[in-house]
């Protein structure tokens, strides 16, 4: 019986990895490549210009904005989940939604959020369905899937940390523009940095949750009458 306990319990968990994986594939159709979050005004403007300033920039928001506002927000909404605190969800919901400053991250955020609602309907998510054309935001539709998956909270969080590089990253290999060797190491260097993000965002109080980051904000406010635009944000 024990022996039978371990075995499904190791399957279980292998399984949930792999879930991780279909969550942050490229290939899940919820549209993120299409946003930069003001990277594109960025490059236009000269802030980011190459490799190291590329680093710099990303290092600056995943440690001041994603690991303060969206890990410790997404960790709050996976909890909710798995104990149906639906006021739970809506109120981390909407501080989410309220924290983006600007109307493109807004939107980025609503749209990304009912796209991914979309998707965990086809796959058979049953509580999606009230958020595919409501107040969605991607964290809240990704702390659903990881809950009914069984995604353990640290994997989510550095699931949905990975996701967010990968697609600035991408972001980064057109825009500055860069190459793959440089794209490569830009992901080896951020993922160092990973662990300790997520750490401190589950150490976060609710207090504290927040973004401390100036010029992203400004360039996803300027991309907005950017002239000529390759991504929605």
């Amino acid at each position: 019986m024990a022996m039978g306990a371990v075995i499904r319990t190791s399957t279980e968990n292998r399984l949930a990895i792999l879930r991780l994986f279909h969550l942050v594939s490229p290939a899940l159709p919820v549209g993120a490549y299409a946003y930069s979050q003001g990277l594109e005004y960025a490059v236009e403007a000269g802030w980011v210009t190459d490799e190291a300033s590329t680093l710099h920039w990303l290092q600056g928001l995943s440690r001041y904005s994603l690991a303060t506002l969206d890990l410790p927000l997404l960790l709050r909404l996976q909890r909710c989940w798995q104990r149906s605190d639906l006021p739970g969800v809506r109120t981390w919901t909407a501080w989410l939604i309220a924290a983006r400053e600007t109307m493109e991250m807004r939107a980025e955020e609503r749209h990304l959020g009912g796209a991914l609602a979309r998707v965990l309907c086809e796959l058979e998510v049953a509580d999606a369905r009230e958020w595919r054309d409501g107040e969605a935001s991607f964290a809240t539709l990704f702390g659903l899937a990881a809950s009914r998956w069984h995604i353990a909270e640290p994997d989510a969080l550095g699931g949905y940390l990975w996701a967010w590089t990968e697609n600035q990253v991408l972001a980064a290999i057109k825009l500055v523009p860069l190459g793959q060797s440089a794209g490569q190491r830009l992901l080896h260097r951020l993922t160092e940095d990973m662990p300790e993000l997520i750490a401190l965002a589950e150490h976060l109080g609710d207090a504290d949750i927040g973004v401390a980051v100036v010029r992203p904000m400004l360039a996803s406010a300027l991309h907005e009458t950017q002239y000529s635009r390759l991504f929605r944000s």
